[in-house]
């Protein structure tokens, strides 16, 4: 689960934000509120809202960066691909830092780094104990000093001897088949999952299978969510007249092993294909729904058919599916969760979700959103809901609403956002220049 999240000069973050998933000392909805033995309870869920280009996607995009430095790394000699702050001179030198706290399996770290695009400047890696903290290691730039539990394994020492300026620590002992850190770099892989608005659930041969537990939850949601589909299903298709670069098609023929699966998406919009090879022989099919007419008929439609609403939801439920099991732990970060969506359903996923959340539940939900219909303390704690506002330097900063004192558990917390009370809202000053052209257009015409 995730603890908190740090950035500093990535982007639009100029100084040190912290983003917590600690919750404060409300009481409100607490019976949902996980609780981790040893450390502390943590909320299930966050909201950020703010106007255009105050923050929200940066935020997003801040988490994605630095997971994929841990995870996929850097080529040999290559550029980091990091982003500073460019609206002030300093910042465009400094280093960009990422800081994460996080527990991975049953024990809590922080583990953070530094770099510019030619190298990473500083790492560190703290397991967080009950009553104390524990460095693991520190590197800065060519050093690096060992904890005592770490010190005298000489393997460490060789390990860093081979890490590039251009890669991290963690990310090279794992490469190395040292098991020690295996652990953290799977809850980067594995548990932090981002979802960008065009992301698309890459495992869709799932939806073929009519008796997988997914399939079900699909169609039943789909069915219940009014989207007119009665179920998806996968249609047969000629292998050879698909309309893919002739290489494309070739390269599978020679290398596509037996009772192996290929997904195609050659429409970002819409189609959507299985590959598989039985028996020597190469078979596809295409993903589409189906809807039921008048007469109870199924009638197919091509998914490229279906509205952007439909399509987003057949991308979005298998993660709410997800991190509604028991026993998961996943940590999903959508960005512009209600887009394409209507507001009723957006609240239908949150609410769907939230009902199972417990002491014992171990996943979270973290998403970017407009929808101010959902800013709600029925269904979120003032804790849960966050703004980004940009400052004029140009600068992102990140505040929960429960860090304003005048909101009450009572209070239309809508009304007073839309007011521009707590910030986070677009700055229109457009509109005057606007009329303004107009009349003076009328009187030269």
């Amino acid at each position: 689960m995730l603890v908190s999240f740090a950035v500093e000069n990535f982007l639009s973050f100029k100084d040190n934000v912290l983003f917590s998933m600690v919750p404060s000392r409300e009481k409100q909805h607490s019976d949902r509120i996980p609780h981790i033995k040893g450390y502390t309870r943590l909320l299930p869920i966050a909201a950020i809202y703010g106007g255009n280009a105050s923050g929200k996607t940066n935020f997003f995009k801040a988490i994605n960066f630095a997971r994929n430095v841990v995870v996929t790394g850097s080529q040999p000699d290559a550029r980091i691909a990091v982003e500073p702050f460019k609206l002030d001179t300093s910042s465009k030198v400094a280093p960009t830092t990422f800081s994460f706290e996080f527990i991975a399996g049953n024990k809590c770290y922080e583990y953070g780094f530094s770099l510019t695009s030619q190298r990473v400047v500083k790492e560190w890696l703290v397991e967080i104990l009950k009553t104390t903290e524990k460095k693991l290691y520190t590197r800065k730039e060519d050093t690096i000093t060992f904890g005592p539990s770490l010190k005298k394994k000489e393997k460490m020492k060789f390990l860093f001897e081979g890490t590039r300026d251009n890669q991290l620590f963690l990310t090279n002992a794992i490469s190395q088949k040292d098991e020690r850190f295996r652990p953290l770099y799977l809850w980067f892989r594995d548990v932090l999952v981002p979802i960008a608005p065009d992301s698309r659930f890459e495992p869709f041969d799932q939806f073929l299978r009519q008796d997988t537990p997914l399939a079900e939850y699909i169609t039943d949601a789909l069915v219940g969510m009014d989207t007119g589909i009665s179920k998806l299903g996968g249609e047969k298709v000629n292998f050879d007249n698909l309309a893919a670069p002739p290489e494309i098609l070739q390269k599978i023929k020679e290398d596509l092993p037996d009772d192996m699966t290929f997904r195609l998406r050659l429409d970002p919009a819409g189609d959507r294909y299985v590959i598989t090879r039985k028996d020597g022989e190469i078979q596809a099919k295409k993903l589409v729904s189906y809807h039921t007419d008048g007469h109870r008929n199924e009638v197919k439609f091509e998914l490229k058919d279906e509205s952007d609403g439909t399509l987003r939801m057949i991308d979005l439920l298998p993660a709410f599916n997800a991190i509604s099991q028991p026993g998961v732990n996943k940590v999903y970060i959508i960005d512009e969760l209600d887009r394409s969506l209507h507001t009723l359903l957006t609240r239908q996923l949150l609410e769907s979700y939230l009902s199972g959340c417990s002491k014992e539940s171990r996943s979270q939900l973290l998403f970017t959103t407009h929808d101010a219909l959902l800013m709600d303390q029925d269904l979120l704690r003032r804790d849960e809901m966050w703004v980004a506002e940009r400052d004029q330097d140009g600068s992102s900063d990140l505040i929960a609403f429960s860090e304003y004192k005048e909101i009450r558990n009572d209070k239309d917390i809508r009304k007073s956002y839309l007011q521009g009370r707590l910030g986070g809202i677009p700055k229109l000053l457009f509109r005057g220049t606007l009329q303004q052209s107009s009349k003076e257009g009328a009187a030269n015409g």
